[in-house]
């Protein structure tokens, strides 16, 4: 973690999540400020994540067309900007106007910064690097909710003004970030450029990783980052600042998991982790309905934040191996508008859910959910279930 570029990235990516991640203890106080029914409230997640779906895609051809810099620089100040303004909204349509100009501003920054982990790194050093970006994600995870939960004590909108953290880092990422200097491309031909990396695309372990970012994202948008709060408040009597508390021992395990990451490999692949994760996932979602003490909460958080800290980097640390070197920021991009889709996606299958079944119906779904994932990763990957990428 003493690499200056490494430190740079992983702050980039702390914004890229901090749109998502430090809302939900803000959920339940929002929802009775604005008169919002709990089915919609979910709505503030998807506002800012879909046109990062949109977006990313965009984002990444014109990365790889122009540079990483003059993408990055424009996409931080503005998720800065219009992150804050959401303080100011009069209204839930404001607010999810403004969320949806700041997903706009967001859409970039997580697969820049995973792309530029991939340009900075090779082999079990990038393995090494997703591992340490991870870590630092559940670090941040562990502070974004108690910093939320304890400023939603004075008021709904002031969670909001945490995005201005990304005005200092669009300048260190300007002046002091340094970056390998992508190949000058004279004859750039958007057509063939999509081809490459369709080709790249179209592969057994690609298209396994994209299926197991997909269903992670939907648990941990869907079930826990929206449905926990809720369940919390509602059936435990949780505060705000208790919701901060108990995400902690979720983001808190997901940094210790993930930081060993490197090591991991030598006893089990990447692809026996990603596939563990999802029966660790399943066990923390089916115990949570039977829990009538706000506090044993911290047991399932715990147990998700294990197998997020197995998951996601392992998945990143396949594609990364798996990106081609020309139109790697377009590979990740995808990687990046998988992910989005699945947070934006997620909300919307908890809150039919909850419609359907109620508070308990949502995890005993996502506990299905994940075991049937468990199952298809299995398939899709039984003809190599030991491969292992490595450079």
């Amino acid at each position: 973690m003493s690499d200056r570029n490494l430190q740079i990235v992983i702050c980039i990516t702390l914004m890229a999540i901090l749109g998502s991640s430090s809302i939900g203890p803000v959920l339940p106080t929002m929802a009775d400020a604005l008169n919002i029914p709990h089915e919609q409230i979910g709505l503030v997640i998807t506002a800012f994540v879909v046109p990062i779906a949109i977006g990313t895609p965009i984002s990444g051809v014109l990365a790889d067309r122009f540079g990483r810099k003059p993408i990055l620089i424009p996409a931080l100040l503005l998720f800065a900007i219009a992150g804050v303004a959401c303080a100011f909204a009069p209204n839930f349509r404001s607010l999810l106007e403004l969320r949806f100009l700041q997903g706009i501003g967001a859409a970039p920054l997580e697969s820049l910064a995973l792309t530029l982990i991939s340009d900075l790194y090779a082999g079990k050093m990038l393995t090494a690097a997703m591992g340490f970006n991870a870590s630092a994600i559940g670090i941040s995870l562990a502070l974004y909710p108690l910093i939320s939960g304890a400023m939603t004590t004075f008021g709904w909108h002031y969670p909001f003004f945490l995005p201005i953290a990304a005005i200092p880092i669009a300048f260190l990422a300007l002046f002091v970030l340094k970056i390998p200097e992508l190949p000058k491309q004279r004859n750039f031909n958007l057509k063939t450029y999509w081809s490459n990396i369709g080709r790249s695309i179209n592969n057994r372990q690609v298209i396994g990783s994209f299926c197991g970012v997909i269903a992670l994202f939907i648990l941990l948008f869907g079930c826990y980052f929206t449905y926990i709060p809720i369940f919390a408040s509602d059936t435990l009597g949780a505060s705000a600042f208790t919701l901060g508390i108990i995400q902690a021992s979720m983001a808190l395990s997901l940094a210790f998991v993930s930081s060993q990451i490197a090591l991991f490999p030598q006893y089990l692949s990447e692809i026996t982790l990603i596939k563990v994760s999802f029966l660790v996932y399943s066990l923390a979602l089916i115990i949570t309905p039977a829990i009538h003490n706000v506090w044993l909460l911290s047991i399932p958080s715990v147990l998700f934040g294990s197998a997020h800290g197995m998951c996601f980097p392992s998945t990143q640390a396949l594609l990364g191996q798996l990106a081609p070197k020309a139109g790697k920021a377009g590979f990740m991009a995808v990687n990046a508008t998988v992910l989005s889709l699945a947070q934006a996606l997620g909300p919307l299958l908890a809150g039919g859910a909850f419609l359907v079944w109620g508070i308990n119906g949502v995890f005993v779904a996502g506990a299905s959910f994940a075991i049937a994932t468990f199952f298809l990763l299995s398939k899709i990957f039984a003809t190599r279930a030991n491969f292992n990428y490595r450079k």
